[in-house]
């Protein structure tokens, strides 16, 4: 079998995004940029399924500009088999990404697309779904377990209520979340041949895509700045306060 892994370029979950002084977004001028930590946790599943013997496979695939590669180059460090940029400039929406990776999909004929839940940049979530909406596959969302058993898998989610376990018919659809699995660091040695395994270049227009935007952003501003605390000596001056302020 031969799992799909889609993975996103954003910015560093250690950086602190800034926001252009015309407030039309986020200031990506000399930011860190690194793989989105959803992503990490796909990529690290499908290889450690992998190396269960589950999987025959593990291709990356990352719609994105040219450095993007570098994304790439991280999962396949990591131990992915082979990679797939499709090269684009635009800022593609979750639609379009589904779009895309329902071609791919077809094309590469994978068992399992495994992706992070949602992406740290836009936190939209929506891409999984959609997906598994376009492809017509069962989907399973949240997954902090993953046991394929034959030609099915089982994918431990959490829900308001506690745990919930789902079993899916291969082929399907997969989105992770945190507890599933502590990703793996890429040693010097795998780094190395990282750089000699096959990464294949494409574009939305080899999968008959359009990639123009559907929403307008109309402005982008950094959110208010939290007032300082107050301390107070005892309930009483507590419950007068709040009574000041009209809340209590």
């Amino acid at each position: 079998m031969k799992i799909l892994v889609p993975v996103k370029r954003v910015i560093d979950y250690n950086v602190k995004p800034r926001v252009k002084a015309d407030g039309s977004g986020v200031d990506l001028a000399n930011v860190k940029m690194s793989m989105n930590p959803f992503d990490e946790i796909a990529v690290e599943e499908a290889l450690k399924l992998k190396e269960a013997g589950k999987a025959e496979e593990v291709v990356a695939v990352s719609i994105g500009p040219a450095k993007a590669q570098e994304t790439l180059r991280t999962a396949l460090a990591m131990g992915a088999d082979r990679a797939i940029l499709v090269e684009t400039d635009d800022a593609v929406e979750p639609l379009a990404v589904a779009k895309i990776l329902k071609a791919v999909a077809e094309e590469e004929e994978p068992g399992i697309v495994m992706l992070g839940k949602q992406a740290i940049d836009d936190d939209s979530n929506q891409t999984g779904q959609m997906l598994a909406a376009l492809m017509d596959r069962p989907q399973g969302t949240f997954a902090s377990k993953v046991e394929i058993e034959g030609d099915s898998v089982s994918v431990t989610r959490e829900v308001d209520g506690g745990l919930e376990t789902v079993k899916l018919t291969l082929p399907a659809i997969i989105t992770t979340d945190l507890r599933l699995n502590e990703p793996r660091y890429a040693t010097l040695p795998n780094i190395m041949k990282a750089k000699k395994k096959p990464l294949d270049t494409k574009t939305p227009a080899d999968y008959g895509v359009d990639t123009a935007a559907r929403l307008t952003t109309t402005n982008v501003s950094e959110p208010p700045v939290r007032q300082a605390g107050e301390i107070v000596e005892d309930v009483d001056a507590l419950v007068a306060k709040l009574k000041s302020m009209g809340v209590a």
